[in-house]
């Protein structure tokens, strides 16, 4: 990024995306609460959450041809405005039914915003400073995705609702910010051979240069929901640490992987390139969600999580950018499968997980370390396609 107008753009868009994935963090240390005050069963929480996910993916490829048609701006906007209204919904929410419908207005809001947040920074950068500035992305993601349950654990000491209204509030100041200092870019059509072909709608996600990145996506996001899913349920029985050490926890884990993907992860992509990137992250990955389930000490688990959320954290901007590269003018359609197949993930992360948890505790980790290590073998086999320069 060059000029302090780009640089501008890009910490708006940035914010945005903290925003948005801040608020799907919060619900987490609060549904307990809410649990008890709604006479709800855990099975009901478990649709819940994937309610969410559920939006997103059906929205998600249509809402990422819409970033290419209409405009980055224009869906920007309107995914943080209704992202805005499904969390006061929430918090005003007095029946299951009116939950249901915050959580997938929710994921609508995502599908429209993250496709459109990575064509805009596609759109800005160059092929030189894009790596960077989708680690910057991706750090903006991780971090609010992560810290939000440490955030809704602290303000859900003034009251289970709390952290709603602060997040719809956010997401609304943010709209409006977006109109203020948005202007739509200039399209960086930049084609390339495999992506001007004549495949169309769905097809597409079939085309090897794509195909791998986007399993390899739904297996990273499944193992991170599963983890993440059930942290706070995992070390509260077999720990008994309270909603005070879980969120010291995800928001030190959070921090730890935000300054890793800031400081680290464009000299990484230069010295290793964005497939090998990818490969040692999901290895790491994989080893440190078993560790955690042999771990027995307040400072074993510390480590672990903080060590394990740098390899989620290296993971999604080295495929982003591995995504941005091969992309050409379909920026927005790549976007749109990313959100797809991470949404797809995050409905089979947390009710294969709460399936497993009832087993036995350790399961859902035990699953989500092995299919982890199947995307590592997967990745043995991925080529870079013949146009591809990193």
């Amino acid at each position: 990024m060059q000029s302090k107008r780009q640089k501008f753009v890009l910490s708006i868009l940035l914010m945005n995306l903290f925003i948005a994935f801040l608020g799907i963090g919060l619900v987490i240390p609060v549904l307990p609460t809410i649990m008890n005050e709604m006479n709800i069963n855990g099975a009901t929480i478990g649709y819940l959450t994937a309610a969410f996910a559920i939006a997103q993916l059906i929205f998600s490829p249509p809402a990422g041809k819409a970033v290419d048609k209409f405009g980055r701006k224009i869906m920007i906007v309107l995914g943080l405005f209704i992202f805005g209204f499904s969390e006061l919904l929430f918090g005003v929410g007095e029946t299951i039914e009116v939950l249901f419908i915050s959580r997938i207005l929710g994921g609508v809001s995502a599908a429209f915003i993250m496709p459109a947040v990575t064509a805009f920074i596609a759109d800005i950068t160059t092929t030189e400073t894009r790596p960077k500035a989708l680690g910057y992305m991706s750090a903006a993601i991780s971090t609010g995705f992560i810290i939000g349950p440490g955030i809704g654990g602290f303000l859900a000491d003034l009251g289970a609702r709390v952290p709603f209204f602060f997040a719809g509030i956010l997401g609304i100041i943010a709209a409006i910010l977006s109109i203020a200092f948005l202007v739509e870019p200039e399209r960086n059509d930049q084609f390339t051979e495999e992506a001007s072909t004549d495949k169309s709608g769905f097809k597409r996600i079939f085309i090897p240069m794509y195909f791998i990145a986007f399993i390899l996506i739904f297996i990273l996001s499944f193992g991170l929901a599963a983890f993440e899913s059930f942290f706070s349920l995992f070390v509260d029985h077999k720990f008994g640490f309270t909603p005070k050490d879980i969120a010291i926890m995800i928001t030190g884990g959070a921090i730890v992987g935000a300054i890793v993907q800031v400081a680290l992860f464009d000299r990484l992509t230069r010295v290793f390139g964005e497939i090998n990137v990818i490969r040692y992250s999901l290895l790491l990955s994989a080893i440190l969600v078993f560790v955690m389930t042999v771990v027995n000490s307040y400072l074993s688990v510390l480590l672990t999580t903080f060590v394990l959320f740098i390899g989620f954290d290296l993971f999604r901007p080295a495929v982003t950018t591995y995504l941005s590269r091969i992309a050409g003018n379909e920026q927005g359609f790549v976007g749109g499968m990313n959100s797809m197949f991470t949404s797809l993930a995050n409905i089979l992360g947390p009710i294969l997980g709460g399936i497993l948890f009832d087993i036995d505790l350790n399961y859902p980790y035990y699953f989500a370390a092995l299919i982890l290590l199947v995307g590592v073998v997967l990745s043995l086999f991925w080529k870079k396609p013949t146009n591809y320069t990193s």
